[in-house]
């Protein structure tokens, strides 16, 4: 019995310690709400650099966003004009801030990547730009994260309780069979 009650006072030690520190907080503890997730996947971008310039270009359905920036301070170009090609085809551009411009595509992009090209013109300075879209299926990528099991996280926690569990199970048995003389050969 006293070997039962043994067991016992180590499956709630294990319990108590293995809690998380913030179940154990008392009041005055607390760091508030946890901030919600994003909703939904992030909008495709680019990245096009030079020693000179860097443009980053967002894709919302047929609206590209594009912003121009000095390469060596990341400020936005003042009086640049900017010339977009999206796999080979010319894009038209509009000028809407310093540094802001937006472009509308005829139609929206197939799945793939997109070599991407953008000429920039700053007074003196002019610089081509080269890099890549890649663009996949939103659908895929949605599920392989919606269908990620949250039980993962907590899986190796569980098997050490049930291995701790049943290693104290163990050790209790073991230690009434040496008490009752059925160990080591003895019957």
């Amino acid at each position: 019995m006293k070997a039962l009650s043994s067991v016992m006072a180590w499956c709630i030690a294990a319990l108590l310690s293995s809690a998380s520190p913030h179940t154990l907080a008392g009041e005055g503890h607390d760091h508030g709400e946890t901030p919600a997730p994003a909703a939904g996947p992030a909008l495709p971008r680019f990245t096009a650099a030079s020693e000179l310039f860097e443009l980053v270009g967002i894709v919302n359905g047929k609206r590209i966003t594009l912003y121009l920036d000095r390469f060596d301070d990341n400020s936005p170009v003042e009086g640049a004009s900017l010339a977009l090609e999206l796999g080979g085809v010319s894009i038209p551009v509009e000028n809407h801030a310093v540094g802001e411009f937006e472009a509308t595509l005829q139609q929206e992009l197939d799945s793939g990547v997109v070599a991407v090209t953008a000429t920039v013109i700053a007074g003196q300075e002019s610089d081509l730009l080269v890099g890549e879209l890649d663009l996949h299926d939103d659908d895929a990528s949605t599920l392989a994260v919606a269908d990620a099991p949250e039980w993962k996280a907590y899986a190796p926690w569980l098997g050490a309780g049930v291995a701790a569990i049943g290693l104290i199970g163990w050790a209790a048995q073991r230690k009434g069979s040496v008490r009752n003389g059925q160990a080591g050969g003895a019957a």
